[in-house]
């Protein structure tokens, strides 16, 4: 009977002292997972804004100077497209500007020309046309009076008064001052007709203004079209948007891709954040602007400043790779934290990094208790 006792006393103190280690485990492990009032524990992994890197126009891929990993900065040319068509399309443009802009400097010159010596030509004709009109002028009144005289001298000659030599005489002067007239005459229309062949100059020179102004237009439009071309030409040549780091690479050399395909992803390492989740619980506690502390597993002996800059405004179940399956049906919310900065660009997208955020100013930083 004592030796039944004395074995129960033994399982009973047995069992005390399990129950007694489990509580001793179970405070130790409340302690060690617990934060301080004010802190809000996390985990997920690093992210970074994403640029698709794309064409703006069609073509087949010939060159791609990048890989996944690779650093780039921004403006860096990262892939090529087949220019052969472009570049050709680019040396017609170019040699239509260049004729068209020596027709233009041709045509010019001679519009310079043309207002230079058309109003002299006019002015000539002018003072050519004035003076055959003057002589013109004292021809007729030489011609009238040699006429009268003539007429006086027929006359007394016919009755005697003068003798045939005389009268003769006034009858050469006539038909000399009547051939006088005429060409006196002659002189004045061919004054005129050289004023009005003068006067079509400036018939030139409008036409030769519309000239100059057709050229001038043709040669905008092949200024527009060779701006056009070798802009077209520049966006065969496929830069990085922004500098990062390559994270994806979507086509291989020799495909053909349309407008607006994605060849590349980009992160931007300056622009990196801490993708969390929050219980629903704890969501009240946070808001935008919260500092936070950023801990990587490949700096075990650091933190990072960060920020909250961004609340998700619905719940969604805890996703599988974050938490243990236990908690993936806990409803919880998306909060993104951003880097402060990222010196040496250490922290790359895909890390995996714990994180304590402060909703009390007064609360003591610690590192997380998981």
């Amino acid at each position: 009977m004592g030796r039944r006792l004395s074995g129960i006393s033994i399982v009973i103190f047995l069992g005390v002292v399990v129950i007694l280690i489990f509580v001793v485990i179970g405070l130790i492990s409340f302690r060690r997972n617990s934060l301080p009032e004010g802190l809000i524990q996390a985990n997920g992994r690093i992210e970074g804004d994403r640029f698709t890197v794309s064409s703006k126009i069609p073509g087949r891929v010939v060159e791609l100077l990048v890989r996944e990993g690779d650093s780039v900065n921004e403006g860096q040319v990262v892939a090529k497209l087949d220019d052969a068509q472009i570049s050709a399309k680019v040396d017609q443009a170019r040699e239509a500007v260049s004729t068209l802009e020596a027709q233009l400097k041709a045509a010019r010159l001679a519009l310079d020309v043309l207002k230079k010596d058309v109003p002299l030509a006019v002015e000539t004709a002018r003072a050519v046309l004035s003076q055959a009109k003057a002589q013109h002028s004292s021809a007729q009144s030489q011609a009238k009076q040699a006429e009268r005289d003539a007429a006086r001298l027929e006359r007394l000659f016919t009755a005697g008064a003068v003798d045939r030599h005389r009268y003769e005489q006034a009858d050469l002067s006539r038909q000399i001052a009547l051939n006088q007239l005429r060409s006196a005459e002659e002189a004045v229309k061919t004054a005129e007709k050289q004023l009005a062949q003068a006067m079509l100059g400036y018939d030139r020179i409008k036409a030769k203004e519309a000239e100059v102004e057709a050229l001038s237009a043709q040669l905008a439009q092949a200024r527009a079209s060779l701006k056009e071309a070798l802009a077209t030409l520049e966006d065969l040549t496929i830069r990085a948007p922004t500098s990062g780091i390559v994270t994806t690479r979507m086509v291989d050399v020799g495909e053909v891709i349309t407008a607006g395909s994605p060849i590349f992803d980009i992160v931007n390492l300056d622009r990196l954040y801490l993708q969390v989740y929050i219980p629903e619980k704890d969501i009240g506690k946070v808001r935008l602007g919260l500092p936070a502390r950023i801990y990587a597993d490949a700096f075990p002996n650091t933190f990072f400043p960060a920020t909250v800059r961004y609340i998700a405004s619905r719940a969604q179940f805890t996703p599988k790779e974050v938490q243990t399956p236990d908690e993936r049906v806990k409803l919880v919310f998306a909060v993104r934290l951003y880097l402060d900065e990222n010196p040496n660009h250490c922290l790359t997208p895909g890390l995996p990094a714990d994180a304590v955020i402060r909703w009390k100013d007064d609360a003591p930083w610690v590192k997380p208790r998981w």
